[in-house]
Order: C-alpha cells, then sequence, then structure tokens
C-alpha cells in the first residue's frame, strides 16, 4: 500500500487533518522532523482526534533518518511539487510508493527534490500558487489508491 510521508510540518491542523484522512484511508504516515510544533502523542490528539487511535504514524527525527529508512526499505519517493514534471493523474503508482509533501511554508529543499525517483504536480489555473497541502495529499492518495486498488473495502467494515 502507498504510503504518505510529511515533510517538516508546519500547522499542527493541516497535519491532523492528513492524519485522519489517512487513517480512514488504512494508508501508514511518516513524519520527517524537526516540525514547526510539538509532535507528541498530545499535541497531535488535539489536530487527529480520535482517529490517531487508526492510524499507524512513524515519526523520524530528520531527513537522513528518513532517507536511510526508506533506502531500506527501498520504497519509491513519490514528490508532490508544483516544480513536478508529471501531472499527478498521468503518473502510474505502485504499492510501494511514499508519497512526500512538503512543508506548507517552503515546500522541501534541493537535497529532496535531488533524491525523488518522480515529481508530481496537480495542475491549476495560471497564476494560482498552489493548494493547500491536506488537499494535496488527498488528491494524490486518491489517485494512487486507486490505481494501485488499495481503497479500504466497505464490505470489511460493516462486519
Amino acid at each position: 500500500m502507498p504510503r504518505l510521508a510529511i515533510y517538516q510540518p508546519d500547522i499542527p491542523q493541516n497535519t491532523g487533518t492528513m492524519l485522519r484522512l489517512a487513517a480512514c484511508l488504512g494508508v501508514p504516515v511518516e513524519i520527517i522532523e524537526p516540525a514547526a510544533f510539538d509532535v507528541s502523542d498530545r499535541n497531535l490528539r488535539r489536530s487527529g482526534m480520535d482517529y490517531l487511535n487508526h492510524v499507524t504514524i512513524t515519526r523520524h527525527i530528520s531527513w537522513r533518518a528518513f532517507e536511510a529508512w526508506r533506502q531500506e526499505t527501498k520504497g519509491r519517493l513519490v514528490l508532490a511539487t508544483t516544480k513536478g514534471a508529471i501531472p499527478y493523474a498521468d503518473f502510474a503508482y505502485r504499492s510501494d510508493d511514499i508519497v512526500l509533501v512538503g512543508r506548507e511554508s517552503a515546500g522541501v529543499p534541493d537535497e529532496v527534490h535531488a533524491v525523488a525517483d518522480a515529481r508530481t504536480l496537480i495542475p491549476m489555473q495560471s497564476g494560482m500558487r498552489s493548494l493547500n497541502v491536506a488537499v494535496t495529499a488527498a488528491m494524490i492518495l486518491g489517485e494512487a489508491l486507486r490505481q494501485t486498488r488499495s481503497f479500504p473495502d466497505p464490505a470489511l467494515s460493516e462486519m
């Protein structure tokens, strides 16, 4: 199943929204620190509400720690960026993909761009800067789950 990685998040409410999204879709989340806020369970619970009990979260203390983990697990890094080369709906997702969203204030640094296996973008109207990071995560994860047939089975949730 594809995973969601959040690079040094700035806004707890957006992080909470993405954690809720991941919980509802059954998507594991990688949080790459440092964050601009305390990412302790107590603070995440405030923004992620009771959904945190239903999401698998792994915290990485730095980009280097995350990248070492990724190299070990051989996950393909798919960066969501306004500087992307491929429209997100035209990209062929795989179940080992890690969809990475950047900081709300600054995206990701050049060193992250350099190691990304793919850089996708969401086509937008001319003159618009970017979508909210949680909206971006939802759109791209939705397409990745559709392509990999990884959406949760609604029949199983009714049991």
